[in-house]
C-alpha cells in the first residue's frame, strides 16, 4: 500500500477516533455522576465541579494548543494529548475522593485540550480541498453517534460495574488511537512567518477564556444579575480588552493575523458559537419541560429527543452532498434557518409526534451548519496555522453551549416554588416558561444568520467525489 494512501486513511481514523473519545467521556458522565456522588460522598456542587473543571481547562487551552500543534507537529500533540488523556482517566477511575477526582478531570481536559485541535488540523494536512468535505462530514457523524451512545454505554457500564469504569474504557481507546497516531504520515507543511509562542499573550487568552466560561457556567444558579456572574464578565471583558491591546503590540501574537484576517474563518468561528448556543440552549429548556415540567423519567426524554440524535448522525452526508451542490453560503444559511425555526416550534408544545419532528428538523439544521463552518475553517486555514484555527473551532463550540444554557436559564425557574407543591422535587417548567426562554434561545441563533452570509458561495472544498477516501468505504 502506497504512502499516499496510507495518509489519508490513518489520519481519518485517527481524528474520528480522537474525536470520538472526548464526545463519548463527556455524555457517560452525565449518566455517572448519580453514582459517583453517592459512592464519594460528594456534594452536588462537588459532582458539578466534575464536569466545570473539565470545561474550564479544555476551553482555556484549545487555541493555545492548537498554537503548540502548529510549532511541534499536530501528531505529536495528538500522541501526547490522548495518552495523557487516558492516564488522567486511570487516575480518576482509582480516585480516592472527590477532590482527586475534580483535580485530575481538571488534567484530563488539559489533555483534552491537546489533543482536540490536532483531530481537525490532521484531516487539513493530509486531505485535499476536494476530498475535505466528506472526512468532515464522516468526523461529524461519528462525533453525533459517539454522543447519542454515551447515555447508553454509561448507563450499562454504571449498572454493572459502578461509576469508575466509564473512566476505565477511557484507558484501552487511548492506547489504540495512540498505536493509531503513530501510523500517520503528514506532508511537510510551509513554514509560518513565525510560530513562536508568546507567553503573556497565552495566559491572557486562557484567563479570559477561563472568567467567560466560568461565569456562563453559573448563571444557572446564580442568574444574570447575581454579583458573581456580573464580577466574572467584568473580569471576562477586562481581560479580553487586555489581550487585544496586547496582541495589537505582540510580535508574536497567539492568534495571527493572517488567521483574524480571514473573513471565512472568523464568520465560522462566529457561526458555530450561536448554532452550538441556539442547540444546547434549546435541549436544556426542553430537557428540563419534559423531566421537570411534565415528570417523564431520562429514558423517555431520551427516546422523545432521538429524532434529533438521528438526524445529526444521518444528516451529515446529505449536508456534504448540499455543500458540493449548492456552496458554504446557501448550505450554511439553509441550515441555520432550520435551527431558527426549530427552536421556535418547540416554544409551543405539541404532541410527541410533532416535538420529534420539530427536534429532527433541528438536528438537520446544527449538522448542515457543522459541517459547512467545520469544513470553511479547516480549508481556509492559513499554512502553518491550522492548528490554531482547530483550537479557535473548539473554542467555539465549547463557549457556544455555555452562552446557550446561560441565555436560556436566565429565563427559566431553577428552583422549586410553592407553585411546585410542598416537598415536589418538580420545577414550574410551564408552557408560559418555554415562551420566554425559547425566542431568546432562537434569538441568538438567528445572529448566525450574520456570519452564514460572509460565507463564500462557491469553494473548491465543496467539490468531493462521489466515493470517499477515507476508511475504504462509501459514506
Amino acid at each position: 500500500m502506497t504512502l499516499a494512501a496510507v495518509r489519508p486513511r490513518a489520519a481519518l481514523l485517527a481524528s474520528v477516533a480522537g474525536a470520538m473519545i472526548v464526545a463519548l467521556d463527556g455524555t457517560v458522565l452525565l449518566v455517572a455522576q448519580p453514582d459517583l456522588r453517592d459512592d464519594l460522598g460528594a456534594t452536588v456542587t462537588e459532582v458539578q465541579w466534575t464536569s466545570t473543571a473539565y470545561l474550564l481547562a479544555v476551553a482555556a487551552l484549545l487555541v493555545i494548543a492548537g498554537r503548540l500543534g502548529d510549532r511541534y507537529g499536530h501528531r505529536r500533540l495528538l500522541f501526547v494529548g490522548v495518552l495523557g488523556f487516558g492516564a488522567a482517566s486511570a487516575g480518576i477511575a482509582l480516585a480516592p475522593g472527590i477532590g482527586l477526582v475534580i483535580a485530575l478531570r481538571a488534567v484530563q481536559g488539559v489533555f483534552g485540550a491537546l489533543l482536540q485541535p490536532a483531530t481537525l488540523a490532521l484531516l487539513r494536512l493530509v486531505y485535499p480541498a476536494d476530498r475535505l468535505g466528506r472526512a468532515v462530514a464522516f468526523r461529524t457523524s461519528a462525533i453525533g453517534l459517539a454522543a447519542a451512545a454515551g447515555p447508553v454505554l454509561g448507563g450499562v457500564l454504571v449498572t454493572h460495574w459502578g461509576w469508575r469504569a466509564v473512566f476505565l474504557i477511557n484507558i484501552p481507546a487511548a492506547l489504540a488511537i495512540a498505536a493509531l497516531t503513530l501510523a500517520v504520515r503528514t506532508p511537510d507543511v510551509p513554514p509560518a512567518a513565525d510560530r513562536r509562542f508568546d507567553l503573556t499573550a497565552g495566559a491572557l487568552l486562557a484567563a479570559a477564556l477561563g472568567a467567560l466560561v466560568h461565569t456562563l457556567a453559573g448563571i444557572p444558579e446564580e442568574g444574570w444579575t447575581g454579583a458573581r456572574t456580573g464580577l466574572g464578565l467584568l473580569a471576562s471583558v477586562l481581560l479580553g480588552a487586555a489581550l487585544v491591546a496586547y496582541e495589537r503590540r505582540s510580535a508574536r501574537p497567539v492568534v495571527p493575523p493572517a488567521v483574524t484576517r480571514s473573513v471565512p474563518v472568523t464568520a465560522s468561528m462566529v457561526l458555530l458559537l450561536t448554532t452550538s448556543g441556539g442547540l444546547f440552549g434549546a435541549l436544556f429548556v426542553v430537557t428540563f419541560f419534559l423531566q421537570q415540567g411534565l415528570g417523564l423519567d431520562p429514558l423517555t426524554t431520551g427516546l422523545r429527543c432521538l429524532p434529533l440524535t438521528l438526524l445529526m448522525i444521518a444528516g451529515a452526508p446529505v449536508a456534504s452532498a448540499a455543500l458540493g451542490r449548492f456552496g458554504p453560503r446557501r448550505t450554511a444559511v439553509t441550515g441555520q434557518l432550520c435551527v431558527v425555526l426549530a427552536v421556535l416550534g418547540l416554544s409551543r408544545p405539541g404532541p410527541a409526534w410533532e416535538t420529534g419532528l420539530v427536534l429532527a428538523v433541528l438536528g438537520a439544521g446544527f449538522t448542515a451548519v457543522m459541517v459547512t463552518a467545520t469544513g470553511t475553517v479547516v480549508g481556509d486555514a492559513p499554512p502553518g496555522y491550522a492548528g490554531v484555527v482547530g483550537g479557535l473551532k473548539q473554542t467555539a463550540m465549547n463557549v457556544g453551549p455555555a452562552l446557550g444554557i446561560a441565555v436560556a436559564a436566565g429565563l427559566m425557574p431553577l428552583t422549586p416554588s410553592a407553585a411546585a407543591g410542598p416537598g415536589s422535587r418538580l420545577l414550574p417548567v410551564t408552557d408560559a416558561a418555554l415562551g420566554q426562554a425559547l425566542p431568546a434561545v432562537a434569538a441568538l441563533a438567528a445572529l448566525g444568520l450574520i456570519p452564514a452570509s460572509l460565507l463564500p458561495r462557491r469553494r473548491a472544498l465543496a467539490r468531493t467525489p462521489a466515493r470517499v477516501v477515507g476508511c475504504g468505504e462509501r459514506q
